[in-house]
C-alpha cells in the first residue's frame, strides 16, 4: 500500500484486509460443526458504497453542527471545539482501529469550531456572509476538482509526489508553529496571517497543497478497495477527508477574509 501525508492513514493494515486478516488455518468464521461461514459485517471487504456513506455520515454530523452552532450564535463554542477536535483528531490518527463513536465526536467539535469561526466571519461586515458562502463553494469546486483530476490521472500520485507533498505539509506547518512563536514576541509574527501580501502567498500554498492531499487520500482509498481492506477502515477514510476538507475550506475563508478587511 502507498504511503500517505495525511495522518489519519498512518495505522491502516499493510498489504490489505482478507490477505492480511486470514492466511492461516481457521482464520476464517467457523460454524457449528467446523463449517466455515460467512464473515462478519466488519470484516467484509471494502467498497466505494462505504467510502462514501461513511464519509457522508461524517460531513453531515459536521455541517449540522456548524449551522446550528452559526444560527445559534454560540460562538463561545469555539474554543471547546478547537480543544476537542485537537484531542479526537490525535486519538483518531493514531488509533489502531477506527472508532465511528470518536470519528462523529471528532466531526461534532469540528462542526462547532467551523460554525462559530463561520458566524463570526459573517457577522463582521454585509459581505461576511457572502464570504462563506464563497469559502464553502471554494472548497467544493476544488475537492470535486481534484476527484476529476485524479480519475481522468491528470496527475498521477507517484512515490515522488507523495515525498512532495510530505515534506511540503512539513514545511508549512513548521512556518505555522514558528509564526505562531514570533506572535508572543513581535506584532504579526513573521507576517504569515496578517492580511498582507506574505500572507496572500502563504493562504494559496497551504490550498494547492491542500489540494494535493486529496490526490493521496484518493490513491489511499483506492488501494484499499483493491487490496480488500475490512470496511470498517471506510470510518478512517472518511476521517482523513474530512480532516483535509477542513484545512481547506479554513484556508480559503482566511484567504477570502484579507480582501474584505
Amino acid at each position: 500500500m502507498r504511503t500517505t501525508s495525511n495522518p489519519a492513514f498512518r495505522n491502516l493494515p499493510k498489504g490489505g484486509g482478507y490477505a492480511n486478516f486470514d492466511n492461516y488455518p481457521g482464520a476464517q468464521t467457523q460454524g457449528y460443526g467446523g463449517q466455515q461461514g460467512p464473515p462478519a459485517a466488519a470484516d467484509r471487504p471494502m467498497t466505494i458504497d462505504d467510502v462514501v456513506t461513511k464519509t457522508g455520515m461524517t460531513l453531515g454530523v459536521l455541517v449540522v453542527t456548524a449551522v446550528l452552532t452559526a444560527l445559534t450564535q454560540a460562538y463561545w463554542l469555539a474554543i471547546p471545539g478547537l480543544i476537542a477536535g485537537l484531542v479526537l483528531g490525535l486519538v483518531n490518527a493514531f488509533k489502531r482501529k477506527p472508532s465511528p463513536v470518536l470519528i462523529l465526536l471528532y466531526a461534532v467539535a469540528e462542526g462547532m469550531l467551523l460554525g462559530a469561526i463561520s458566524g463570526m466571519v459573517a457577522s463582521f461586515s454585509d459581505s461576511g456572509g457572502a464570504i462563506v458562502g464563497q469559502a464553502v463553494v471554494g472548497t467544493l469546486g476544488v475537492f470535486f476538482g481534484m476527484l476529476v483530476i485524479y480519475k481522468t490521472g491528470a496527475i498521477r500520485v507517484t512515490p515522488k509526489l507523495t515525498r512532495w507533498v510530505l515534506g511540503a505539509l512539513i514545511g508549512v506547518g513548521v512556518l505555522m508553529l514558528a509564526n505562531l512563536v514570533a506572535g508572543f514576541f513581535v506584532p504579526g509574527g513573521m507576517g504569515l496571517r496578517d492580511g498582507g501580501t506574505l500572507a496572500i502567498i502563504f493562504s494559496l500554498v497551504c490550498i494547492g497543497i491542500a489540494a494535493f492531499v486529496f490526490l493521496l487520500d484518493f490513491k489511499m482509498a483506492d488501494d484499499m478497495i483493491q487490496q480488500g481492506t475490512p470496511s470498517v477502515y471506510a470510518w478512517q477514510v472518511a476521517f482523513g477527508l474530512t480532516m483535509t476538507l477542513i484545512w481547506l475550506y479554513i484556508e480559503i475563508l482566511r484567504l477570502l477574509s484579507y480582501f474584505n478587511e
